[in-house]
């Protein structure tokens, strides 16, 4: 057991303190990403259909929990169809901004682990040269390997968390758009719903 523990520990303490940064960057990545995929997971807006919408606006009670208060909020009270719009572009105001801002933050992260990496490269370089300088024996051949080593582990973290992390924000973003066509769906059969009523 704490051989496989070591076995995982040792790489991040061979890639000196630049893989904490990156280890801490990392959970920042996939917890933010994963937190985003449950929260939109659950309203399955890609697979939605128009009938599904029809009957959510006509009977809100049956919609899942967040649609359900977007369908009554759109509804309640409301006495012209400008009123609907006005409420669906509140109800877009309130959404899509925060979840744009949560993609956006964990774009920055992403983009952000290569170039940490590349910090450790940059420092585990130094190292080697700093070796080369020294001269021949056990101990610049030791600092030399040493630095190679610490270059090649961070580019090597760096790149495991940008490249899934990419796909991750890809992902999310898909299921962002999708929860946005959803609205608008739900706001045009909202708006059909109500046309005779008014316009009667």
């Amino acid at each position: 057991m704490n051989e496989g523990i070591l076995e995982f520990i040792q790489p991040i303490l061979d890639g000196g303190w630049v893989m904490f940064p990156l280890f801490l960057l990392g959970l920042m990545i996939y917890g933010l990403g994963f937190r985003m995929i449950l929260m939109l997971l659950p309203i399955r807006a890609h697979k939605v259909t128009d009938e599904e919408c029809r009957q959510w606006v006509q009977n809100p009670g049956s919609a899942k929990e967040q649609i359900a208060e977007i369908v009554r909020y759109s509804q309640n009270d409301v006495k012209s169809l400008d009123e609907i719009q006005s409420r669906f572009e509140e109800i877009r105001l309130n959404e899509i901004p925060r979840i744009n801002i949560n993609v956006t933050v964990l774009n920055i992260l992403v983009n952000a682990a290569p170039l940490l990496g590349l910090l450790g490269t940059v420092l585990g370089m130094l190292t080697t040269f700093q070796g080369l300088a020294a001269g021949g024996s056990d101990k610049t051949t030791a600092l030399v390997a040493d630095g190679i080593r610490v270059a090649l582990i961070t580019t090597e973290m760096g790149l495991f968390l940008a490249i899934p992390g990419t796909f991750l924000v890809y992902v999310v973003k898909q299921m962002r758009n999708s929860y946005l066509r959803l609205i608008v769906r739900l706001e045009n059969v909202t708006l059909q719903h109500f046309k005779g009523r008014f316009n009667g």
